[in-house]
This record gives structure tokens, sequence and C-alpha cells, in this order.
């Protein structure tokens, strides 16, 4: 069953006993994805490192990753 079917079958159930409807999948997920970042970018300050921005160490990453042959 996919997380749409879920959700759809959760939504019937909520309107039938008259219980506030779930959250649609996925609409918490940036949310979720910039905390972490936050989150591990406050423990590398804790640790004496600096916060680095991610998009700079997602490019660094690519460019820097080798490549299969």
């Amino acid at each position: 069953m996919t997380a749409i079917e879920q959700y759809l079958i959760d939504t019937y159930r909520a309107s039938q006993h008259g219980e506030p409807m779930p959250p649609p999948p996925g609409r918490d997920d940036v949310a979720v994805v910039r905390a972490a970042r936050s989150y591990q970018q406050f423990q590398a300050v804790l640790d004496g490192g600096e916060a680095r921005h991610p998009w700079r160490a997602a490019l660094r990453r690519m460019l820097t990753r080798p490549r299969p042959c």
C-alpha cells in the first residue's frame, strides 16, 4: 500500500469518526531536513568547528568525489 492510499484511508476514517484530518504525506519533509541541517551546524560549532554552508559542502563533495570509469 502506498503512502497516498494509506492517507486516503486515514482521511476517510477521520471523517467518519469526526476526528481531525491527518497531515498529507510529505508535508513536513522540508522542515525536517532544515532542522537536521541546523542541528548539524550547531553541533559543529559546539565541537569547535565552523558552521559551513550546506551548499558549499555538497558542491565540494560532488567535485572531489572520484568518478567510476
